[in-house]
């Protein structure tokens, strides 16, 4: 993999944005100035960046009603909220929030008041089982959870106070809504001024998981300096990159807000612009089209599987999404012939693709291809940010061209992993993604593989040791492992291969009905192959890359194996 990609280049294309001394690799852009005081929270910060201008301009807006928040609004609700966690939900500087919610207009508000409140937010899926849950509030402590009502039967038994969050505000003014009177209380207003809580920039403000690169899902530390370069480097930057007023721009928000592409975006970043945000609570292409022509979405931030269903759900001759001017992919890769038909059936978009972390509070790299079509890179490093590609067997760093791990450098990588799990993760600094890369010689990156094993389901990252700790606890099986096969509509889809105890009946079935009673609907296992035994090294890791390419070879010769598209073949490999 260490092999040069491409062998030749212009003998000084390089210069400006790579050091052979050191071997690191430079933002082409200019750098961004940050702010400089270390008592700056996230919260002030937005609102200092929030146009004063049009405060009746929607902030954010529900696709489905067409309910409005304006930027008064949302200022004003942010503020009532944050002052009632702390008068009268008992919050105290650095306690942990908990947010189980689906996209609504009400998230944004509910973490950002977290935040003011002086206090730290850690988001789930609210569809996540209770074991899910309550593995959460093990490891985060949690004073308080947010949580929806169509998904408050999951909640596990908690001794934490639950406060159900309504989808829409109306609510709020329904008296025949007694299920939502906590949070109601919560938002009544003050006249007396609240004392701003002593937060800074090196304080944590939110708790988001992600298997990084390798193991079990851990909590990924963002300070407030993180999320302030989010909203720079990222969000405010990327749309300084077009001529249009940035507040006249139109988003849809169809990615979930508890993940870090979607928090960055809907419920950080775009507030501090001014531009709306139109949510949908889950995404669903038709309705996706139809919220595009109602409500002139210009931005469409989306995955490989959004961008699927766009260019099947659409006939560009008769709905071309004329109103879109950007339609922007990241979380998984994109393959060749995706972006191709998307590009083919919406010529008069700027299609881009970048690259983030949850490690790097989704800064990472933007494409713009207005003026360069290099449409398969995920663009240049955002401003600020600094690189190395560096050799997998001798840590030598390399030069553009040549494909290593890719680490990264700056101001929005994380404080670290809660309770100082996978301390190798940060070197010096420098955080190593466990992607292989390389830049070509202008500058801009290409992902060509991972070292780490997380799988990328519809852009949802899922850690083979979450799943290989719940199958190890069925009774009737004795080792398993579990990895991913490549999967036309959701990107990879989760294989367990599973050693059955001596003379268990354990079937195909009965092991995903195991699985997926324990964990959110994206995490189930979607394959299942029985096997006499996992191959392992000598040193008890387990030899992933020998299961994938037997599964590789097993879709040659044909299935051999039980698949939820395939109930009915049941074998051994």
């Amino acid at each position: 993999m260490q092999d040069a990609v491409a062998a030749s280049g212009p003998a000084n294309a390089a210069a400006t944005f790579y050091s052979a001394a050191t071997g690191v690799y430079a933002s082409t852009h200019p750098p961004v100035a940050l702010p400089s005081d270390p008592s700056l929270s996230l919260v002030p910060h937005i609102f200092a960046r929030l146009p004063a201008a049009r405060p009746d301009a929607p902030a954010l807006l529900d696709a489905a009603t067409a309910e409005a928040l304006s930027r008064a609004d949302l200022r004003r609700l942010v503020s009532a909220l944050a002052a009632g966690l702390r008068r009268r939900g008992g919050l105290r500087g650095g306690d942990v929030v908990l947010l189980a919610l689906p996209n609504s207009v009400a998230f944004p508000v509910a973490f950002l008041a977290v935040l003011a409140a002086g206090s730290v937010a850690t988001t789930m899926s609210p569809s996540s089982a209770p074991a899910e849950i309550a593995a959460r509030v093990r490891d985060t402590s949690p004073a308080l959870v947010f949580a929806a009502p169509d998904n408050v039967g999951k909640l596990p038994p908690l001794r934490v106070p639950v406060v159900l969050v309504p989808d829409a505000f109306h609510h709020l003014g329904d008296d025949g809504a007694p299920e939502f009177a906590p949070f109601r209380e919560l938002l009544l207003f003050d006249s007396e001024p609240l004392m701003a809580p002593p937060v800074g920039q090196d304080d944590a403000a939110a708790i988001l998981y992600s298997s990084g690169t390798g193991g079990r899902s851990k909590g990924v530390v963002l300070t407030h300096r993180n999320l302030i370069a989010t909203v720079e480097l990222f969000v405010r930057f990327e749309a300084s990159q077009y001529a249009a007023p940035a507040c006249d721009n139109v988003y849809l928000a169809a990615l979930p807000m508890f993940h870090v592409y979607g928090l960055a975006l809907f419920a950080v970043g775009l507030l501090s612009l001014g531009s709306t945000v139109v949510v949908m609570k889950r995404f669903d292409a038709g309705d996706a089209v139809k919220a595009i022509h109602r409500f002139k979405v210009t931005h469409f931030p989306v995955v490989p599987p959004i961008m699927a269903a766009l260019v099947h759900a659409t006939k560009p001759a008769a709905m071309p999404l004329e109103s879109l001017v950007q339609v922007s992919t990241g979380a998984a890769p994109s393959s060749g012939r995706l972006i191709d038909d998307f590009v083919k059936a919406f010529p008069h978009v700027d299609f881009i693709q970048g690259y983030g972390m949850t490690e790097s509070a989704a800064v990472g790299t933007r494409g713009f291809n207005t003026k360069q079509k290099k449409y398969a890179s995920v663009g240049l490093l955002a401003p600020n940010m600094h690189a190395r590609i560096v050799h997998m067997e001798t840590a030598c760093c390399l030069p553009p061209g040549s494909c290593g791990e890719l680490w990264l450098h700056g101001p929005a990588i994380m404080k670290g992993y809660l309770n100082h799990q996978d301390s190798r993760a940060i070197n010096d600094g420098w955080l190593r993604t466990g992607d292989i890369a390389y830049f070509d010689f202008d500058g801009y990156l290409y992902i060509v593989g991972r070292l780490k094993e997380v799988i990328k389901y519809k852009g949802f990252q899922i850690a083979p040791a979450d799943l290989e700790a719940i199958l190890i606890e069925h009774p009737g099986i004795v080792d398993v492992a579990v990895t991913s096969t490549e999967d036309k509509e959701a990107g990879e889809i989760p294989v367990a291969f599973v050693v059955r105890k001596s003379g268990s009946g354990l079937s195909c079935t009965q092991v995903m009905d195991y699985v997926a009673k324990q964990v959110s609907p994206y995490k189930k296992v979607r394959k299942v192959v029985f096997v006499e035994s996992i191959p392992k090294s000598p040193a008890g890791k387990v030899l992933r890359r020998l299961l994938k390419d037997s599964l590789a070879a097993s879709a040659v010769a044909g299935p051999t194996s039980y698949s939820e598209s395939n109930p009915m073949r049941h074998s051994r490999l």
